[in-house]
């Protein structure tokens, strides 16, 4: 099982440059064993060209490093935050995706504007408050993890797949490390759309409730109906 999620974890974080959604570094996908909790996660620093399998970290819930050579993620305490407080997500990815991005740096969520964004996020997608001084300069990576959990105290997170940290950037998640990286591509896709949508038109409003409803309920609701079954 360690070894399959491994090799998800791997394909998963190479996806990342293949969609335009990193520079250089910037970006990584994490996956969890549920049966096991354990995590992988992709190293520091390791360039996507070069990042191989045996490049992989593997840690427990509390951060124990438990297979791997290198430096996990600078990003995985927030990983961990997330998988603690959400049983039922298996994968977490993180990226400084441009138009995403410039949304996280505004810090404004990402109002749902249309039936692209409401076939995946059930309405806005929140930005985080800013961290306070005492939070940036004590335990940073786990307080941002905390900020994300604090943000949906009222939202699910299964609904609302993704979340824009203030000044900083997006994380996204899924059922697994494919689906996270799959949301995150809808995510810069719909934070480009919105920018252009209130750049023709500032005083934009959100997309009707019952219009929101239908796309999003047609793919996730209990009476689905979108797709093969």
């Amino acid at each position: 099982m360690l070894e399959t999620l491994k090799e998800a974890v791997l394909e998963a974080n190479l996806e990342l440059p293949k969609r335009g959604l990193v520079t250089y570094t910037w970006g990584n996908v994490s996956g969890i064993d549920r049966g096991e909790n354990l995590i992988v996660i992709k190293p520091s620093g390791v360039p996507y060209e070069e990042l191989r399998l045996e490049h992989l970290v593997v840690l427990d819930l509390n951060g124990t490093k438990v297979e791997g050579k290198l430096n996990p993620s600078s990003d995985t305490m927030t990983h961990l935050v997330i998988y603690r407080n959400y049983p039922e997500l298996g994968g977490v990815v993180h990226t400084h995706s441009r138009w995403a991005t410039v949304w996280a740096q505004a810090c404004r969520g990402i109002p749902a504007l249309g039936t692209t964004h409401a076939d995946y996020f059930y309405g806005e997608i929140p930005c985080t408050r800013k961290l306070t001084n005492e939070e940036i300069n004590g335990q940073y990576e786990e307080q941002t993890g905390n900020v994300i959990i604090e943000t949906f105290k009222d939202k699910n997170p299964v609904c609302v797949p993704g979340v824009l940290v203030s000044n900083h950037g997006p994380f996204s998640w899924g059922k697994d490390p494919q689906e996270a990286v799959h949301n995150a591509v809808v995510l810069e896709e719909v934070a480009m759309m919105a920018y252009h949508a209130f750049s023709l038109k500032p005083d934009l409003k959100q997309i009707d409730k019952t219009l929101l409803d239908r796309h999003f309920l047609r793919k996730h609701g209990s009476k689905a109906y979108y797709g093969q079954s």
